[in-house]
């Protein structure tokens, strides 16, 4: 055989070997996001780790935000408001997942909705822009699979079915979680 055909055999099996070592480590990677949202001690876990995933797939990063947990229709897990520091999230819906469901669903929920609403905060209005942002977040950093990436691409209602015996109004009460975007808040308030 001539020298020439051993080297491109030899360059060949490299690049199949390269190949795999980035399919790994992109499988790898995805291991170490799921592993982080199965272990969230809270919201602003959460939220720290919505904030880095949204770092590294858009560059975008804004600190600041509060969270206000409040009583909503059914058909709405959460909203920003437009020009604020606001993310608002549908109790009721935290509570009936949290009671029925997983760890694993409950956080998938919750990292979802933030992911969500955070994209909302950088002024994106389009909903189909900031739903398939969002399920690209999920897609890239948790797998194919998982609850979260089939939260963002079909809806949470499909998901959890029983978010339709939900009552349909709006609570008064407001609760502000204090413990919220810790890393972004500074000292001036």
């Amino acid at each position: 055989m001539p020298p020439s055909s051993s080297r491109l055999q030899c360059n060949s099996n490299s690049i199949g070997t390269n190949d795999n070592n980035s399919q790994n480590e992109y499988e790898r990677r995805q291991e170490t996001y799921v592993d982080k949202l199965q272990n969230l001690r809270g919201f602003d876990d959460a939220f720290e780790l919505v904030k880095l995933v949204v770092e590294q797939k858009f560059s975008m990063h804004r600190a600041g935000l509060c969270l206000v947990l409040q009583g909503l229709p059914g058909n709405l897990g959460a909203y920003h408001v437009l020009g604020s520091n606001m993310i608002i999230v549908n109790k009721h819906i935290l509570g009936l997942i949290k009671g029925i469901k997983t760890t694993e669903q409950y956080n998938s929920y919750l990292f979802t909705v933030l992911t969500h609403e955070y994209l909302h905060s950088f002024g994106i209005t389009s909903e189909f822009r900031v739903r398939n942002m969002t399920f690209e977040i999920c897609r890239s950093f948790l797998g194919e699979n998982h609850p979260a990436t089939i939260m963002a691409r079909y809806e949470p209602w499909s998901v959890f079915p029983e978010l339709g015996a939900l009552q349909n109004s709006f609570d008064r009460k407001f609760e502000f979680i204090k413990e919220f975007d810790k890393n972004g808040q500074s000292y001036i308030s």
